[in-house]
C-alpha cells in the first residue's frame, strides 16, 4: 500500500536536507539515488527512525507514492534532468507530477513542461533558495509550471518554506511553464549584485580609510540593525571577525578570485535579449570574471600607474556616505531586476505577482532583507508600478541618498578603487531620470553610415526618416527593426 506523500530523487546535501525538512513537517517521504549505497547510508544515518522510506529503484519509489504521485528531482541541471524525466515517465500515470527543484535554466523548464504535459502528466520547475541550511530549516520556494499541479503540492511546499516576519510562507505560485525558474534566476542575479556592492564598500573601507577588520565588523553589524538589515550584511559582519587557529583573520587569507555557477550570466544574457538595462548585475558578473585574472592583475599592478591620493576627509563622514550609497545602489539593482521580470512576463504571457515575489524573498533565501518588505508595499500600493524608482518611498530614499552616493563614487575614482556596481547603479539612475539622452546623436551616426533612419521630436512616434548626410547617399534607407 502506498505510504509516502512525496518522493525525492537525488541525495546530495540539498536533497537530503529537503527530505528531512518535509519529514519534520509531518510528511512521509520516499527517497532514491542512482548510487543506491547513498540511500542505505542516509536511511541508516540522518534519516534513522524517521518517516523516510529508502528505495533502490525508481519502480519501488513510484509504487510507494500516494496518487497523484509527486516526485521531486534534485539532480544536476541540464542533461541529467532530461534523462531522469524519460526514465520516470513510462512508470507514471496521467496526472502524476514531476518537480525539478534544481537550478535549471528557465527555457529548459518551458520545454520540459510542454513535453511532460504532452505525455498526460504535470510538471513543476521550482527555484529553491537558501542553500543547505535553507533546505533543512526553510527555504524560499518559487514554483512554476503546470497550473493544475499547484493544488497538489501547495501544502507541502508552503509548510517546508521559510516564514516571513509576518508569518507568511515564503512560497507562492509564480506562473506557467518556466516562470518559477525565471524568478529564481533573477533572484540569483540580484544576489550577485548585492554581494559585489558589499565587496566594493568593504574595499573602500579597507583601502581608502585603512579600517581594521574589527572596525569593519562593527560597522556592518550596526548597518544590519537598520535599513540595510539583511542576511548578506549579517554574514559579512560575521566573516570579518573570524580568526583561524593561529589567530589570523580568515578573510585576509582568502585568495581574491571569485567563482560562479552561471545563473548571474543567464540573467545578464536574458536582459540583453529583453533589451533591459541590467547594468549593475552585468558589472557584478564581469567583476567576478576580472577577479579570475589574478596572475595578470599581479603583473599589471607592478607596471600600470594609478592615483597616489590619500583620503583626507573624516572617516565617519565617508562611512555614513557609504551606508547611503550602498542603500541607493541596492534600490537601483532591484529596480533593474523587477524591470527584467516585467519585460519577460509580457513576452511569455506570465501573470507575475511582483508584490508576492518580494514577499517570498523576505525569508529563507540569500537576498532576504527588510528592504524587500518595502518593495512588497510599493506593489501593494500600485500593482502596475512600471518602475520602483517612481514609488514614493523609493523616490524619497534615493533623493535623500544621491548626494552621498555621488561623493562615494568621486572618492573611489580619486583613490583608484574600482566600484563597478555602485558607479553603474548611479549612471543608471542618472540615465533614467534624464528626459533627453545623447541617443539622438547615436541615431544620426547610425543613419549616416548605415541609413538606419531615425524618429523626430516634431513628428509622431513610429514615423521614420533618413537624411542624405553627404549628398552622395541617395534616398534609400535600411529597414527598421530592433534586435
Amino acid at each position: 500500500m502506498a505510504q509516502a506523500d512525496i518522493g525525492l530523487i537525488g541525495l546530495a546535501v540539498m536533497g537530503e536536507n529537503l527530505i528531512l525538512n518535509m519529514e519534520s513537517k509531518g510528511f512521509t517521504v520516499a527517497c532514491y539515488n542512482r548510487t543506491t549505497s547513498k540511500v542505505d547510508d542516509f536511511i541508516n544515518g540522518r534519516a534513522q527512525g524517521k518517516k523516510i522510506i529508502g528505495c533502490h529503484s525508481v519502480e519501488e519509489l513510484i509504487a510507494g507514492l500516494q496518487r497523484p504521485r509527486k516526485i521531486m528531482m534534485m539532480v544536476k541541471a541540464g542533461k541529467a534532468v532530461d534523462e531522469l524525466i524519460d526514465q520516470l515517465l513510462p512508470h507514471l500515470e496521467n496526472g502524476d507530477i514531476l518537480i525539478d527543484g534544481g537550478n535549471s535554466h528557465y527555457p529548459d523548464t518551458i520545454r520540459r513542461t510542454a513535453y511532460v504535459e504532452g505525455k498526460g502528466k504535470l510538471y513543476i520547475g521550482t527555484g529553491v533558495s537558501g542553500g543547505e541550511e535553507g533546505a533543512l530549516l526553510g527555504p524560499a520556494i518559487m514554483p512554476g509550471g503546470s497550473p493544475a499541479a499547484w493544488e497538489h503540492v501547495k501544502d507541502i511546499f508552503q509548510k517546508i518554506a521559510a516564514k516571513a516576519p509576518d508569518g507568511a510562507p515564503c512560497c507562492e505560485w509564480m506562473g506557467a511553464n518556466g516562470a518559477g525558474h525565471f524568478v529564481k534566476m533573477v533572484h540569483n542575479g540580484i544576489e550577485y549584485g548585492d554581494m559585489q556592492m558589499i565587496c566594493e564598500t568593504y574595499q573602500i573601507m579597507k583601502e581608502a580609510l585603512g579600517m581594521s577588520n574589527d572596525e569593519m565588523h562593527r560597522v556592518f553589524a550596526e548597518w544590519d540593525q537598520a535599513e540595510l538589515d539583511s542576511y548578506l550584511i549579517e554574514i559579512t559582519a560575521d566573516i570579518l571577525k573570524v580568526k583561524d587557529e593561529e589567530g589570523d583573520y580568515v578573510i585576509d587569507l582568502i585568495l581574491d578570485t571569485a567563482g560562479q555557477k552561471g545563473t548571474g550570466k543567464w540573467t545578464v544574457v536574458e536582459a540583453l535579449d529583453q533589451g533591459q538595462p541590467l547594468t549593475l548585475i552585468a558589472e557584478a558578473v564581469f567583476a567576478r570574471c576580472l577577479s579570475a585574472l589574478k596572475d595578470e592583475r599581479v603583473d599589471a599592478s607592478k607596471v600600470l600607474p594609478g592615483p597616489k591620493a590619500t583620503f583626507r576627509g573624516k572617516q565617519q563622514n565617508l562611512v555614513t556616505d557609504l551606508r547611503q550609497a550602498l542603500y541607493a545602489s541596492k534600490i537601483a539593482s532591484y529596480t533593474q531586476g523587477f524591470m527584467l521580470m516585467q519585460a519577460a512576463a509580457k513576452e511569455h504571457h506570465w501573470n507575475l505577482n511582483y508584490g508576492a515575489i518580494a514577499s517570498i524573498w523576505r525569508g529563507g533565501c540569500i537576498i532576504r532583507s527588510v528592504f524587500l518588505g518595502k518593495i512588497k508595499e510599493a506593489f501593494d500600493r500600485r500593482a502596475d508600478l512600471p518602475n520602483l524608482l517612481l514609488d514614493p518611498f523609493f523616490k524619497g530614499a534615493v533623493s535623500k541618498a544621491h548626494g552621498a552616493w555621488r561623493r562615494v563614487v568621486i572618492t573611489a575614482v580619486k583613490q583608484g578603487i574600482p566600484v563597478p556596481c555602485i558607479s553603474s547603479a548611479l549612471a543608471f539612475y542618472d540615465g533614467y531620470r534624464h528626459e533627453r539622452l545623447p541617443a539622438n546623436l547615436l541615431q544620426a551616426q547610425r543613419d549616416y553610415f548605415g541609413a538606419h533612419t531615425y524618429e523626430r521630436v516634431d513628428k509622431p512616434r513610429g514615423q521614420f526618416f533618413h537624411t542624405n548626410w553627404t549628398g552622395r547617399g541617395g534616398t534609400t534607407s535600411a529597414s527598421t527593426y530592433t534586435v
